[in-house]
Order: C-alpha cells, then sequence, then structure tokens
C-alpha cells in the first residue's frame, strides 16, 4: 500500500481546511481501493486539542518547535510513506513559521504544498517565505488559475511547478426541490442561503440591509445562514458577530424572513439545504480571497450564485452560472436577487450552468488530479490502480417506467418526453438478466418481465422489431427513416441471453422463457437476409447464448450463414496494413470479432477463431495508447489509408468501451495467456478516471454513467445507453458485486 503522509488540520477540528482534507482522504482511498492512503498528521495547538475518528501518523503541536523535529524524524523513518502532502494556510503555522521552514527543509521525501490562501502584492517577507516553501517542495497545487498567476507573477515560482486543481465538490442525485423544502419546513419559500463559519468577513450584514427591498416584492422569501462562529473568534470574542446580526434582523423586522442554523452541518445535510436553495449569496468583503469552500459546494448542488468578486467567483462563474456584484453594496444585491426570482428560467439555465462547471471538480476528480501528482513525484513508490465500484442498479430502476427504460436524462432525471427505444430495453434485460445469473436476486424477474414485454409490444407480424416509441407509447416515425438492423440484432441478442439463464426462473415466471422462445422462433427467417456486420454480431451472440442452454440444432446453420457473411466482408477488406470487417472503424467496433469468437465456440470452425483473434488484435493496437484505452470518436471514423492521430479528439462513448470490455473478458476466457485480461482492466478504467481528461465517467452517488467524454469536459447526461453499458462492463467482474 502506498501512504502519504498529510500535515494538515483535521476533524472533529471545525474548519474548512480540516474538512478538505478529510473529503480528499475519502475519496482517495475510495477511489484507489486501499492500496493508497493519507496518514493524518493533525494540526494542532496548546489550546486546541482533538480526539480523532481515524489511526493518525502523531499530533503536530504548532506551539511546540519539538514537535516538528518529532513529525520530520517519524515521517523520514517510515519506508512506507512515499511523500508528504501538506496543506497550507498562513494562520496555521503563525505561531512558529520558522519551525515549519525548518520542518521543510528537513523532510528527506518529495513534499506537494496545497496553497488554499495566495496574497497578491506581498511584502518582503511573505515574499520570501513562499519562496522558500516553493524550493522545498517537487509541487504546489492551488485551487484557482488566478492563484496560479500570483505565484508566478508576484513570487516568482516557476510555472511548471504549480499545478490547479480545483477545491473539491461532492456529487449528488437531484433532490425534488420541494420534497427537502417540505422536510425543512421551508414548503412555498423562496430560499436564499449562505453558509460557513460566521465571521465579519463573511459581510452578511450586507444580504440583511437588502432583504427588506427583497421582501417587499416576495414576502415568501427565507434567508437561511447556515453555520457556527468559527472557533477562533468564539474564544476571542465569542458571539459578538452573531448577536450583532441578530439585532440588525430584529431592527430592521425581518425575523419572520431570516433562519438561523447554528451548527456545523454533517455533510449530507448541508448538501439537502443547498439543494433546496433557490439563490445562493456569497458576500465576502475580502478581495483577496482564493478561493472558497462553501462557494465550491453550492455551485455544485446546483445553487444559482449570487457573489462578490472574489477572484473564485470571477473564474468559475464566467459561463452564467452566477452574477457578481459589488462588495457591501446592499443596494446592487438586492436589485440582482429581485431581478433572478422574477426569472425562472434565468435561473434554471444558472444552475445547469453551476453543475456544469463544477463537474470536473468532484472529490473522484480531485482525488484523480492528486493521485497524479503523487506518480509524477513519488520516484517510483506511487502506482495508480482504481478500485472497482460497488454494482449499483439505483439510476436504472429509476429511469424504468411501468412502460420501460426510457431512453435519456437530464443530468440524472428521467427526460420522458424522449421516449423509448427497443435497443436500451433491449440492454436493460440483458443488464438484468445477468445480474439475476449472478445473484439470484429475485427483485431482477419484475424488470426483465418489464422489458420483455416492452420487446413483445414492438414486435411486429412480419417478424420484425420496431425501435422508437414516445412517452405515450406509440411508434415514432424514425422507424419508417431509420435502418431497424442492428435494432433487431440487439433484441435477439436479449432475447437469446434470456433464453440461456431462464431455467434458473422460479416457476411462476416460466411464462417469460415461453414468450421469449416464440419471439426468437418467430424473428429467426429475417436473419438471413441481415447485411448489417454489427446486427449480424448481435444476432450470432444472442444465438450462441441459446445454443449453449438449449443445443445447436434449431440455430446452428444460421450462426454459420452470420459467421461465414463476416468472414466473407472480412477476406474481401483486407490490405496489408487493414485487417477489418469494413473500410472504417465506426462505432461498436468490438462487438464483430466477439461474435465471430463465440461463434466458433459454439461451432467449432477454425476460421471463426482464426479471423476473430487477427481481427480483434487490430483493433486493440489502434484504441490502446499509452496504457490507456481510446476507442474510435465519434467525432471522426478513422477509415483505411488514413493515418492513424492519437490524438484525443473527443467522442469517446461508453458503449464502445463497454462492448470492447465484454469481448476482452470473452477472448480473455478463451486465450488466457496473452494479456487481453489485463487490458480488461485498463479499459474499464476508462469509466473510473483513466481517460484523456482524467474524470470519472461513473458516477457513485447515482449509480449513473455519463454520456460522453467530449474534448474539453464530460457530458453529464446519464442515459440509459451510457448507463447499461458501464453495469454490462462492470458485470465482467465479479468482486465487490
Amino acid at each position: 500500500m502506498t501512504k502519504i503522509a498529510c500535515i494538515s488540520t483535521y476533524p472533529p477540528r471545525e474548519c474548512g481546511i480540516a474538512t478538505f482534507s478529510k473529503d480528499l482522504q475519502l475519496s482517495i482511498e475510495e477511489r484507489f481501493g486501499g492500496k493508497m492512503k493519507l496518514i493524518i498528521f493533525p494540526l494542532e495547538t496548546q489550546t486546541d486539542r482533538h480526539k480523532y475518528p481515524c489511526k493518525i501518523g502523531g499530533v503536530l503541536n504548532t506551539d511546540y518547535e519539538m514537535d516538528f523535529l518529532k513529525v520530520s524524524q517519524s515521517i523520514n523513518s517510515n519506508k512506507d510513506i512515499a511523500l508528504i502532502l501538506i496543506q497550507h494556510e498562513f494562520g496555521l503555522f503563525k505561531n512558529n513559521e520558522s519551525a515549519f521552514l525548518k520542518l521543510i527543509d528537513s523532510l528527506k521525501k518529495p513534499v506537494v504544498i496545497t496553497f488554499h490562501t495566495v496574497l497578491p502584492n506581498p511584502n518582503r517577507v511573505l515574499r520570501k517565505q513562499v519562496q522558500s516553501l516553493s524550493r522545498g517542495c517537487q509541487e504546489i497545487i492551488v485551487m484557482t488559475k488566478a492563484s496560479a498567476d500570483i505565484l508566478e507573477r508576484d513570487y516568482a515560482v516557476q510555472r511548471n511547478k504549480i499545478v490547479v486543481i480545483p477545491h473539491g465538490t461532492h456529487l449528488i442525485s437531484s433532490g425534488d426541490k420541494d420534497e427537502l423544502k417540505h422536510k425543512y419546513e421551508l414548503s412555498g419559500k423562496k430560499v436564499l442561503s449562505t453558509f460557513g463559519l460566521l465571521g465579519p468577513n463573511k459581510n452578511i450584514e450586507t444580504t440583511l440591509n437588502a432583504l427588506p427591498g427583497i421582501v417587499k416584492k416576495f414576502p415568501e422569501v427565507m434567508f437561511l445562514i447556515i453555520g457556527k462562529t468559527h472557533p477562533s473568534l468564539v474564544k476571542d470574542f465569542g458571539e459578538d458577530y452573531r448577536l450583532f446580526l441578530q439585532q440588525l434582523v430584529d431592527r430592521l423586522g425581518l425575523q419572520d424572513n431570516v433562519r438561523f442554523i447554528n451548527d456545523f452541518l454533517p455533510t449530507p445535510q448541508l448538501l439537502q439545504y443547498l439543494q433546496l436553495t433557490d439563490i445562493y449569496l456569497f458576500t465576502s468583503k475580502d478581495p483577496n480571497q482564493a478561493v472558497s469552500g462553501t462557494f465550491a459546494y453550492a455551485l455544485s448542488c446546483g445553487c444559482p450564485i449570487v457573489s462578490t468578486p472574489i477572484p473564485h467567483a470571477l473564474e468559475v462563474l464566467e459561463n452564467q452560472a452566477g452574477v457578481v456584484f459589488d462588495f457591501s453594496d446592499s443596494s446592487q444585491l438586492q436589485q440582482t436577487v429581485i431581478r433572478l426570482l422574477k426569472n425562472p428560467q434565468t435561473l434554471a439555465n444558472m444552475s445547469l450552468n453551476g453543475l456544469h462547471t463544477t463537474s470536473g471538480s468532484a472529490w473522484e476528480n480531485a482525488a484523480i488530479a492528486h493521485a497524479r501528482i503523487f506518480e509524477r513525484v513519488g520516484r517510483g513508490m506511487v502506482h495508480l490502480e482504481y478500485s472497482l465500484p460497488a454494482l449499483n442498479l439505483k439510476h436504472i430502476k429509476k429511469m424504468t417506467t411501468n412502460v420501460g427504460i426510457v431512453q435519456f436524462c437530464k443530468i440524472d432525471v428521467p427526460a420522458l418526453e424522449w421516449g423509448y427505444t427497443l435497443d436500451d430495453n433491449a440492454r436493460a434485460m440483458i443488464v438484468f438478466c445477468k445480474h439475476y445469473q449472478l445473484t439470484e436476486d429475485p427483485m431482477d424477474l419484475e424488470y426483465i418481465k418489464k422489458y420483455l414485454a416492452f420487446l413483445d409490444g414492438c414486435f411486429r407480424p412480419d417478424g420484425k422489431f420496431l425501435n422508437y416509441v414516445d412517452e405515450y407509447c406509440h411508434f415514432t416515425s424514425q422507424n419508417g427513416d431509420v435502418n431497424l438492423e442492428d435494432a433487431n440484432g440487439r433484441a435477439i441478442w436479449a432475447l437469446g441471453y434470456l433464453l440461456s439463464i431462464s431455467s434458473k426462473f422460479p416457476s411462476n415466471y416460466a411464462y417469460l422463457n415461453d414468450r421469449a422462445e416464440f419471439l426468437l422462433s418467430e424473428a429467426l427467417d429475417n436473419l438471413w437476409s441481415l447485411r448489417s456486420p454489427r446486427a449480424m454480431a448481435f444476432s450470432i451472440k444472442g444465438l450462441s447464448y441459446y445454443a449453449l442452454e438449449h443445443g445447436i440444432i434449431k440455430v446452428e446453420s444460421l450462426i454459420k450463414s452470420m459467421a461465414d457473411r463476416l468472414v466473407r466482408l472480412y477476406l474481401n477488406t483486407i490490405q496489408d496494413n487493414w485487417h477489418w470487417f469494413e473500410s472504417s472503424f465506426t462505432y461498436g467496433n468490438a462487438v464483430i470479432p466477439n461474435a465471430l469468437m463465440l461463434a466458433y465456440i459454439i461451432t467449432g470452425k477454425t476460421v471463426y477463431r482464426e479471423v476473430a483473434v487477427t481481427t480483434f488484435d487490430f483493433l486493440i493496437d489502434k484504441i490502446f495508447i499509452n496504457d490507456m484505452v481510446r476507442v474510435i470518436s465519434n467525432k471522426n471514423w478513422f477509415k483505411r489509408g488514413d493515418t492513424f492521430n492519437p490524438e484525443f479528439q473527443g467522442g469517446e462513448q461508453p458503449i464502445d468501451v463497454a462492448y470492447t470490455i465484454l469481448a476482452l473478458d470473452l477472448f480473455d476466457f478463451e486465450i488466457p495467456d496473452k494479456g487481453y485480461g489485463a487490458l480488461k482492466v485498463r479499459a474499464f478504467e476508462w469509466f473510473l478516471g483513466n481517460n484523456p481528461l482524467n474524470q470519472t465517467i461513473y458516477n457513485p452517488c447515482t449509480g449513473g454513467c455519463y454520456d460522453g467524454l467530449e474534448l474539453y469536459n464530460v457530458n453529464l447526461n446519464q442515459g440509459a445507453e451510457s448507463t447499461l453499458s458501464y453495469l454490462l462492463a462492470r458485470m465482467c467482474f465479479r468482486e465487490n458485486l
């Protein structure tokens, strides 16, 4: 196990950096399966001591110079610690700054420092101190580009030493705002909120002075002030600031429109408050505040933001996720809030923009970004091994109505207006059949029943299936405009898979076998005339699964006919440097050699195996680049004769990665000594962050999978195809099912 020493404050100490360190620690350990661990060396003072909920490396009491030496010796002597991560904020070491600098100099392992505060225009002493810290570390992490610019411009820190990793945020599952408001006794209210440890720099009086005019226009407004007074202020000044705010509320007659929540809320409860918020107000009066965790959390919960122009706000609100106003300008704040409350669509757009802005800053992605740094500076001691998330069917069940599975989502909310497809319901039936095969979960049977009924409803008297169904269960005009061969092939795949496991069904579900058998039998005649290579491949897969359970007699000639057609396509297309079935790589490529390998297993015809191996090896030679799967982009198919461009182009989709993993799983079973198993692991890591953007494609909070990897961002919609593809790939691994 790789261990990283982390010098930082840590809960139960109540401060933003403590919370940050805990979230980072948990996200790293969850993302990398316990193979990478942060060992916390918590910062304390003589008057601020704590009992910690986890095993720590040792306390660093910043009031005692000897503690700095003890921590240094402890880290240097521990051969399992690969490097040191220091969470830095100037106030944390103010009692012993010289001892802290000596600590940095004495560490014999690589050091990475995260600057939570970066002050512009430093005096000579501060500039010298930061430069000394810079010399003592391998890399510096900051959370905004503005902070990086300041370090380079005002402190002369080399830019190649600075890495920007945005403040981590929590992935959320979209909650019903009205339900959350009801839960917290806010039904019918337009909720404004702010949160964080209270102190004068929060400048909450700016909002209070703006509220009378807002309430006059919107009497239903409720302003939530969430958070305790900062502990250091309580020690020096007691609750003076909170009392000042309460007196101002009374003087302005706002008792019915302001609610104080005097608590350091647990994260799940805090996120619910943010999700029910209609507008989040950030009123800091510190123009040099580099970053705000509270601001980041609100943005990631879809809160439209109204903020003072701190550098963090100016940077992340560029895509219209919020509005800035001048420091301490209550009149401007009042006008802005009133204008936004009058325009619900503007608020909705800002909310969506905020979610897209913060998608890359999810803690899962922050963990990957930190781990990449650790790997880079760890002198060969750090190797990234992604963990397998537990199998989670929550999102797919959420997308399934009484009719079947809905085609698309807006973020993680099913978009019923886009209707249903045979494609997705066939995939969903395979997923639940496979899950039942692995777990025998009786709840799966009702979903299998529902998806089979959808396939049945799409079946036509001519033995073919229609694909597109609207929200009112009517077939759409798309069915006449689009070639439906591939969709029909997927239906055969799903029916064959169901029939391969239906002997395990309890007797009261035996009728599912009978209906699937009827549909498959009635559809067979149309398979003789298929021309699409993928439609033939899907059909071969379904018939092969059927043959494994029911014998080959009924389907052998049809499997051979389609497999022979694929072989002929290959022989007619190959050239010296091109070993494929078509003159280009398009979508779902791996399904074709996968089908041929199954045809070999069923029939024993060796040419199928030979072509399957040759073509699959040709494919994986193109799509595995630098230990990372890079499936063909839907932006630009790769054509025979083209020079292969290894540069990332965007347009990588979960379905292509999933088909690759399914093929690798089969090839590894059939040829276990050729390295396909290792490639299967690498390919699955694409979903977890081993991809060109170093971002997670799977959302462990919702159980959904994002719709694709674009050139600069992840498509946050979590539709049926992408999530079902992820689940098919995930079930190729037996761990943690």
